[in-house]
C-alpha cells in the first residue's frame, strides 16, 4: 500500500508503524504554530546533515515533551519540486545491520534566503529568537567573488551574496531592538564562529553603521560560538532508495541534478554523531545537552576539533579515499576489510596521530578513534565511497596531516623521522594526480579547486617511467598544500622515494603498501 510523505498522510499512522517507521510522537501542528509564532531556532543550510544530526536531536527533544517549539530552515532558493509539507525520512544505517527509519517533523517551516526576504526579516526581529545555526560548507563563508565585491559597495537592501543577505537580516534585528542572538556555525572547518564573526563583522564596517558594528561585536548580544561536528551522511544511496520505495514510497529514488548533486527526499546516515558547542548564547538556548550534544568552553571545543579533524577521522578517510581511487574500491567500507589499507590507518591513527594529541577530557581520544576504526568506517551498510571523500583533497592535506608535522617538528621528544605513513599518503595524492589507477585505467579525479594546477606537475609522467623528483620541488615544497614546506621537514626526499616505487608499473601501487604496511 502506498505511504504519502504529507501531514495528511502522517495521519494513516498504522500503516506507517507497520512498515517500521518512528513518528513524531507531538502536535506537529500546534508545534508548527507555536514555532512561526514566536521561533527561537532558525537554521541556514537544510541538507543531509541538518537533517540527521540538529533536526532529529530537536525531533527527539519534541517527543519527550523537552521543546515544545522545532525549527525554522533555510534554503538558499525554491527550486520547485514536492515540499512534502517540510517532513523528511532519515535513515540511519546501524554497523550491526540493522535500519532505523523515522519521519522527520521538527521543521516548522522552509523559508528561502532568495525570495523570502521579509519572512525572515520577520523572523529576526523576533525577540524570542536565541540561535542561527549553520551548515553551509566553509566556502559559504567566503568574502571572495563578485557578488560579495558588489554587496560589500552597495546597501543592505541590495545584498545579493549568502554571507550579505544574512548579514542584511541581523542588521534588521538590531534596527528592530538589538535583541541578543547566538550565530553558531556548525560547519565542518576550524575555528568556524571567527569565520562566520568575519564576514559579519566586514559587512557592518563597509555599510558604515557604526551602531551595527558595535552590536556585532559586543559578545554579551551576539554570539559566534566554536563547535565541532561529526556524522557521516553520504550521498543519498539507490538501495536505500529501493528500499523506501518498496515500503510504498513513490518517488523516492535518488537522482542527479544539471550541478551533479545527488537529491532525494530521504537522507541516509550512520549512527554516531558528535557535536560539541561552546557554551555562548546571550539569548539563551534549549537544552540540547539532553539531546547528547556537548557545551563546553571554547579550548576544548578547539581540542575536540583537533583530535577529530588532525589525527582520529578526517586523515584515516583521506588515506582510504586516496588509495581507494587507485586499487578501484567503491566503498570505504570495503577497504577495512583490506589488510595493508585497515593496517595503514591503524598506523596513522594509533602510532603517528595520537602521540600529538590533547586530550580534550569531554570526549578520549583513544575511545574516539576505536569508535572510528572498529564501529564507523568498517560499517558495511554505510554507502559512502572514496570518491566522495577525495573531493578537495588539496585543501585537506594541510589540516589534516601538515598539523601532525608541524607537532612532530615543535616537540623535543618526537623526531618527524619518525613519520612513515603520513608521507606514503602525500606520494600516494601525486600518484592520484596522474588519473591511472594500479590496473593501469584511467579514471576521473573528484572535483578539487587545484586539481589542474597540482596535475600538471606529473602530466608528462607515465606509468612504469621513473619520475624526475626535481620536477616536483614546486609542489613538494608548498606548504599551502602540504602544511609544511617538505624540503624543509625533511620529508620529500622520502615522498620522493614512495612516489617512484608507486609509479613502477600495474600493481606497483599493491606492492609499496605490502613493503611499507608492516603488520603487528
Amino acid at each position: 500500500m502506498k505511504l504519502e510523505l504529507s501531514a495528511k498522510g502522517l495521519e494513516s499512522r498504522a500503516l506507517w508503524e507497520e512498515k517500521g517507521y518512528l513518528l513524531p510522537e507531538y502536535d506537529r501542528p500546534a508545534m508548527v504554530e507555536r514555532t512561526k509564532a514566536s521561533p527561537a531556532w532558525i537554521h541556514f543550510g537544510a541538507g543531509n546533515i541538518f537533517k540527521a544530526l540538529q533536526g532529529m536531536a530537536a525531533q527527539r527533544l519534541l517527543n519527550e515533551g523537552v521543546l515544545d517549539r522545532g525549527i525554522i530552515a533555510v534554503e538558499r532558493m525554491d527550486c520547485g519540486g514536492e515540499r512534502y509539507d517540510d517532513l523528511a525520512v532519515v535513515v540511519t544505517l546501524r554497523a550491526d545491520g540493522t535500519v532505523e527509519k523515522s519521519v522527520l517533523g521538527a521543521i516548522a517551516e522552509t523559508c528561502f534566503l532568495y525570495g523570502g526576504e521579509e519572512r525572515l526579516k520577520e523572523i529576526f526581529r523576533s525577540p524570542a529568537l536565541q540561535m542561527a545555526t549553520f551548515t553551509i560548507t566553509e566556502k559559504g563563508y567566503a568574502l571572495t567573488g563578485d557578488d560579495v565585491r558588489a554587496d560589500l559597495a552597495a546597501s543592505p537592501d541590495e545584498a545579493k551574496s549568502y554571507m550579505g543577505r544574512v548579514a542584511s537580516l541581523l542588521l534588521a534585528r538590531y534596527q528592530s531592538g538589538a535583541y541578543p542572538i547566538a550565530m553558531v556555525s556548525t560547519d565542518n572547518c576550524s575555528h568556524n564562529g571567527d569565520k562566520l564573526r568575519a564576514a559579519m563583522s566586514a559587512f557592518a564596517e563597509a555599510w558604515g553603521d557604526e551602531g551595527f558594528r558595535a552590536y556585532i561585536e559586543d559578545g554579551s548580544r551576539v554570539s559566534f560560538p566554536w563547535t565541532m561536528i561529526d556524522k557521516i551522511t553520504p550521498s543519498p544511496d539507490l538501495t536505500v532508495g529501493a528500499m523506501l520505495e518498496r515500503d510504498g514510497l513513490e518517488g523516492f529514488a535518488p537522482v542527479r541534478n544539471a550541478r551533479g548533486t545527488v537529491k532525494a527526499p530521504f537522507v541516509n546516515a550512520e549512527e554516531s554523531e558528535y557535536l560539541v558547542l561552546e557554551d555562548d548564547f546571550p539569548n539563551g538556548r534549549p537544552p540540547l545537552e539532553r539531546a547528547g550534544f556537548y557545551f563546553t568552553d571554547r579550548e576544548t571545543v578547539d581540542k575536540v576539533e583537533r583530535m577529530k579533524v588532525c589525527t582520529c577521522l578526517n586523515p584515516l578517510h583521506t588515506a582510504l579515499a586516496v588509495f581507494g581511487c587507485l586499487l578501484g574500491f567503491e566503498r570505504i567500507s570495503a577497504e577495512m576489510n583490506d589488510p595493508q589499507l585497515r593496517r595503514m590507518v591503524e598506523i596513522i591513527g594509533y602510532q603517528e596521530g595520537l602521540p600529538v594529541v590533547t586530550d580534550p577530557g569531554i570526549i578520549r581520544p583513544r575511545d574516539f578513534i576505536d569508535t572510528v576504526l572498529r564501529v564507523r568506517i568498517p560499517n558495511p551498510f554505510m554507502p559512502d565511497t572514496p570518491q566522495r571523500i577525495a573531493t578537495d583533497t588539496s585543501q585537506k592535506l594541510p589540516i589534516r596531516f601538515g598539523e601532525t608535522i608541524k607537532a612532530y617538528l615543535a616537540a623535543e621528544d618526537l623526531n618527524v623521522q619518525d613519520l612513515q605513513l603520513i608521507p606514503l599518503v602525500f606520494a600516494g595524492w601525486l600518484r592520484y594526480l596522474m588519473a591511472v589507477d594500479d590496473a593501469g585505467s584511467a579514471f576521473e579525479p573528484s572535483p578539487d579547486p587545484l586539481l589542474a594546477e597540482s596535475q600538471a606537475y606529473v602530466s608528462d609522467l607515465k606509468l612504469g617511467e621513473k619520475p624526475d623528483c626535481e620536477k616536483l620541488r614546486g609542489l613538494l615544497s608548498n606548504a599551502g598544500i602540504f602544511g609544511v614546506d617538505l624540503y624543509e621537514a625533511g620529508l620529500a626526499e622520502r615522498v620522493c622515494g614512495y612516489f617512484t616505487e608507486l609509479c613502477a608499473g600495474p600493481g606497483a601501487v599493491r606492492e609499496t603498501l605490502k613493503k611499507y604496511v608492516t603488520e603487528e
